[in-house]
């Protein structure tokens, strides 16, 4: 892990690997550039990179009129799992999370994923509620960390 770095996606072409990340871990819904950079503007994308190859993102949300917590994700591509990434990813959108609401922090994983589910759950993270995209038929699953 020691050629792991995590850096904030500012430049297009952090954006782009941030967006490559994004849409192969949720295939059901596929960003275009254009919705990745007005992300940009009000979440915090982080990328991590094994070398000069993306392994991995991040996307923190600060609390919104939907939720008073703070949410935090991490995605690590598949063949990238278990070596601690995600982990990583995670540890650093954790901390800038709980600056950002002392009303908790949420993750949200496609019901898809369950490598992903697994990870949220070692994590103390209780799944609190389900929901469907218009015109997706996977459901996203949001957690709360106890």
């Amino acid at each position: 892990m020691n050629d792991l770095r995590i850096e904030r996606a500012w430049s297009e072409e952090q954006l782009a690997d941030w967006r490559a990340v994004h849409n192969t871990i949720i295939p059901t819904a596929v960003l275009s550039p254009d919705e990745v950079r007005e992300r940009a503007g009000r979440n915090v994308l982080d990328v991590a990179y094994l070398g000069d190859v993306a392994v991995g993102c991040s996307t923190v949300r600060p609390p919104d009129e939907e939720t008073a917590a703070a949410t935090v994700i991490a995605r690590t591509l598949p063949g990238f799992r278990g070596r601690g990434f995600g982990t990583a990813l995670y540890e650093r959108g954790l901390a800038h999370a709980r600056t950002l609401s002392d009303e908790g922090v949420e993750t949200v994983v496609l019901a898809s994923n369950g490598e992903g589910l697994r990870f949220a759950l070692a994590r103390g993270f209780l799944e609190v509620e389900r929901y469907v995209l218009p015109g997706d038929t996977v459901p996203f699953v949001t957690l709360r960390l106890t």
